[in-house]
């Protein structure tokens, strides 16, 4: 996914649920950088949810969602999902990142979405621990959009359940890098 289909999907569920939203999976990445490594805009999904009530997003799934006409037509999707979907750090909703993007119809407000701040990106990713998790947070720690230092200071943040896995993750990808220095 590019930053123009970021922006297009964003358009369209502000349109379809008429408020601001949440932005919480990988392709947050793109509200900060513009053309991002390969390994990071490999989804063709936005995970996001509506900000006042995450129960709407069906209503994004519904309409923009997996198979639906929106992604026939445009070989990308919005995937509505709820703030339950991801292990973060405590208080990742005040790091939230303020993207705004012209409205998909020109009587419609400026479309708002609130995308997870980089470091909890990555905190959240390495929490959910899939291989292509583990890929994005290495790329991004190689670009440097993110430094080891400042990721490890947030294990601290991450739920119990999640930290001692988090902790392991993050030294793995910092080991493997240094070797490869």
């Amino acid at each position: 996914m590019d930053r123009a289909a970021f922006i297009h999907v964003l358009q369209a569920a502000a349109a379809v649920v008429d408020e601001e939203l949440v932005v919480v999976g990988s392709q947050a990445v793109l509200a900060h950088i513009e053309q991002p490594p390969e390994e990071m805009v490999r989804s063709m999904e936005v995970d996001l949810y509506p900000r006042r009530d995450p129960d709407r997003a069906i209503e994004i799934d519904r309409n923009l969602g997996d198979g639906s006409r929106f992604h026939e037509t445009h070989g990308y999707y919005a995937h509505g999902v709820g703030p339950e979907t991801i292990t973060a750090p405590v208080g990742w909703e005040g790091r939230l990142v303020r993207f705004e993007v012209p409205p998909i119809r020109a009587r419609d407000g400026t479309a708002v979405a609130y995308c997870l701040s980089l470091d909890d990106l990555m905190l959240a990713k390495l929490a959910a621990g899939r291989p292509h998790d583990l890929e994005f947070v290495e790329a991004a720690i190689r670009v440097t959009l993110v430094d080891v230092d400042g990721l490890r200071r947030g294990v601290d943040l991450m739920p119990g359940r999640a930290r001692g896995d988090v902790h392991a993750r993050l030294e793995g990808i910092a080991a493997k890098l240094t070797r490869s220095e």
